[in-house]
């Protein structure tokens, strides 16, 4: 690449990073109110992102060979149980990533 191309990337990078993070501010300013819509899209899109990325997690996991998916669901349970007793969604996700990969590198 040449140094000109390389400026033009950076630039762009730039712009698209300025864009998404003041364009919401612009978009729905302090003192009017944010539409309904908007309002129920940031109440659902997040358990809907989880569930999509729950099944894209879980799409290849065989229950019939391997493992039959022994080390996933011990995982699954406790991020579920760890986030039903302290509701941190940081320690759930990163306590069932650790015991997800120790099974497979060392039980399975």
């Amino acid at each position: 690449m040449t140094l000109i191309k390389q400026l033009i990337t950076i630039g762009m990078v730039v712009i698209g990073t300025m864009i998404t993070r003041f364009l919401p501010f612009i978009i729905f300013p302090a003192g009017k109110q944010t539409p309904k819509f908007i309002t129920y899209l940031g109440k659902v899109l997040p358990a809907a992102v989880f569930g999509l990325l729950l099944i894209y997690c879980l799409k290849n996991v065989s229950i019939f060979s391997g493992s039959h998916g022994i080390p996933e669901l011990i995982a699954i349970i406790l991020v579920i149980a760890l986030h039903l007793w302290q509701r941190k969604m940081l320690l759930s996700i990163a306590a069932g990533t650790v015991c997800y990969m120790l099974l497979v590198q060392f039980v399975f």
